[in-house]
C-alpha cells in the first residue's frame, strides 16, 4: 500500500474527525478509509487513534505522526507545484483570510474569475477582521487593510483606501456639522471597534496633527454595521472609501471636515515567506495586483 496515500488518508481522518467525514472529503468508501488507517497502524506497530462510538482522538504517537505527515504532505504539494510552475499551472487548496466587508464587496467576484483561470486550484476563504497568525493557523495568504508595521511577513501592496469622516445629511441637519475635530465629542459616534487607533481619532489638518477622544454611542467590529447606522441617520462614522465611497457620490452620506484628513491605509497581500512561495500563491498575488491596478474608490 502506498505510504503517502496512507498518510493522506490518516490526515484526512484527523481533520474530518471521523472515518465517514474523511471518506466524503477524499471521495473514498468508509471501509477503504478504515483499511488504510488500520494498515498504517499495523505497519508502524502503534495505535495512532483512540476510537469510541462518539469521537476519535489522537494517541501521543498519533499526535507526533500527524504533525510529521502534514509537513511531508505539504512539502509534496509544494514540490509538485514547483514542477508545474514553468507552465503557469497551479494546483491544490489555497487558504486565504480576508477582511469581511472588503471581502464581500471587492474580492468575492474575483475568486470566481481566478478559479475559472486556474481550474486546478480550490479556494478556502475565511472572512474575518481580526489579524490572524498565518503560520499558526495555516493560511497561505491574507489580505490586510492597514498601515503595516514591520513584521516577519512579506507583503505586496494592491491598492489603498482613505478613512473618511462622514454622516447623513439628515443627521447633520438635526445635530449640526462639526467645524473642528474637537466638536466630535458633542456628537453621536458610531465606532468601528477594530480601528487601529481605537477611539483616539487622529487627523492631519491646517494646524498640523489633531486628535480627539470620542465616546461612541455604538461600537461594532463590522464596518457595514457602522455604515448602515450612519445611513439611518444615527451618527458619525470614520470608514474607508472602499465602503462609503458610493454613498458619498450618491449624497446619502456627506464628508465632514474635509480639511482634516484621516489616515490612508494600504490594501496588502500578506504571506509568510518570500523564499517558499508556491506557484498557486504567486499566481494569486499577481492576479490580485493586476485586478486592483486600476481600481480607485470615490472620494
Amino acid at each position: 500500500m502506498d505510504r503517502f496515500e496512507e498518510m493522506r488518508v490518516f490526515v484526512g481522518v484527523v481533520e474530518a474527525g471521523s472515518f465517514v467525514g474523511a471518506a466524503d472529503a477524499l471521495a473514498m468508501s468508509t471501509p477503504a478509509v478504515s483499511r488504510h488507517v488500520a494498515g498504517l497502524e499495523a505497519r508502524l506497530g502503534v495505535r495512532l487513534l483512540h476510537r469510541s462510538t462518539r469521537r476519535l482522538s489522537l494517541t501521543a504517537e498519533g499526535e507526533v505522526f500527524h504533525a510529521r505527515c502534514r509537513a511531508l504532505l505539504g512539502d509534496l504539494d509544494e514540490a509538485e507545484g514547483e514542477i508545474t510552475a514553468s507552465a503557469g499551472k497551479a494546483t491544490g487548496v489555497l487558504r486565504i483570510n480576508v477582511p469581511t466587508s472588503f471581502g464581500v464587496l471587492h474580492l468575492a467576484p474575483l475568486w470566481v474569475e481566478f478559479m475559472t483561470q486556474h481550474p486546478g486550484v480550490a479556494l478556502d476563504v475565511t472572512l474575518s477582521d481580526r489579524f490572524v497568525d498565518l503560520v499558526e493557523e495555516g493560511f497561505d495568504l491574507a489580505v490586510r487593510i492597514a498601515q503595516l508595521p514591520n513584521s516577519a511577513l512579506v507583503s505586496r501592496q494592491l491598492t489603498s483606501t482613505r478613512l473618511v469622516l462622514c454622516a447623513s445629511p439628515e443627521y447633520l441637519a438635526r445635530r449640526g456639522t462639526p467645524a473642528h475635530p474637537s466638536e466630535l465629542t458633542r456628537h453621536d459616534i458610531l465606532s468601528y471597534s477594530l480601528l487601529a487607533m481605537g477611539e483616539q481619532w487622529a487627523f492631519s489638518g491646517p494646524e498640523g496633527e489633531v486628535s480627539v477622544r470620542v465616546t461612541p454611542r455604538m461600537r461594532t467590529n463590522n464596518g457595514d454595521t457602522c455604515r448602515l447606522a450612519a445611513l439611518r441617520h444615527l451618527g458619525i462614522v470614520l470608514q474607508p472609501t472602499f465602503l462609503v465611497g458610493p454613498d458619498l457620490l450618491a449624497g446619502t452620506l456627506t464628508e465632514i471636515l474635509p480639511p482634516y484628513r484621516a489616515a490612508e491605509l494600504g490594501v496588502y497581500a500578506v504571506y509568510a515567506s518570500r523564499k517558499f512561495v508556491t506557484p498557486k500563491v504567486r499566481l494569486l498575488i499577481d492576479f490580485l495586483a493586476n485586478a486592483f491596478r486600476m481600481r480607485a474608490w470615490p472620494a
